[in-house]
């Protein structure tokens, strides 16, 4: 596996799925919908975040509707993975169906501010904050989980499988 570095992009509890993908911007197509991504959190997100950035959030994090477009517009903003000390249940099988890595473990948003450097260290599992040398351990995914987002969701691995 490996090691990814990353700026943190910090949210707070309970971000529900209308805050990270708002419902009067769901029809329009993806390059125009990241515009609007977390607008009621953080006006002009798209703006600011950059490929490789990582979501570092508090408690239940993707709370809300099961909308995919709130998994999808993360990661067509850059992002591939998402920290949080709980994650919304349906929210985190969205994400691994769409390829992307969550990552939920109690505690871990107290170790980070908005534009820290975060390490996660995906062979020995654990997540550091690489300013203040502060880490904590997560449980890993399972393999089949590993096996969905390596092949960026689960419409591509089933393609793979297929061809």
């Amino acid at each position: 596996m490996s090691t990814i570095r990353g700026k943190v992009r910090k949210f707070g509890e309970n971000v529900d799925t209308d805050t990270v993908a708002p419902a009067p911007y769901l029809q329009l197509p993806a390059e125009e919908m990241v515009k609007y991504a977390f607008g009621p959190a953080t006006a002009d997100f798209y703006k600011t975040v950059r490929e490789g950035d990582v979501i570092v959030a508090g408690n239940n994090f993707g709370c809300g509707s099961s909308r995919e477009q709130a998994t999808q517009v993360v990661k067509d903003l850059g992002i591939r993975i998402i920290v949080a000390d709980t994650i919304a249940r349906i929210y985190y099988r969205n994400c691994i169906a769409l390829g992307l890595f969550p990552i939920a473990v109690k505690g871990v948003s107290k170790l980070f501010e908005e534009g820290d450097e975060i390490e996660i260290d995906l062979d020995n599992l654990k997540i550091r904050n690489v300013k203040t040398g502060k880490e904590i351990p997560f449980e890993p995914l399972a393999e089949s989980q590993r096996e969905i987002i390596a092949a960026g969701g689960i419409l591509p691995l089933l393609k793979k499988m297929t061809s």
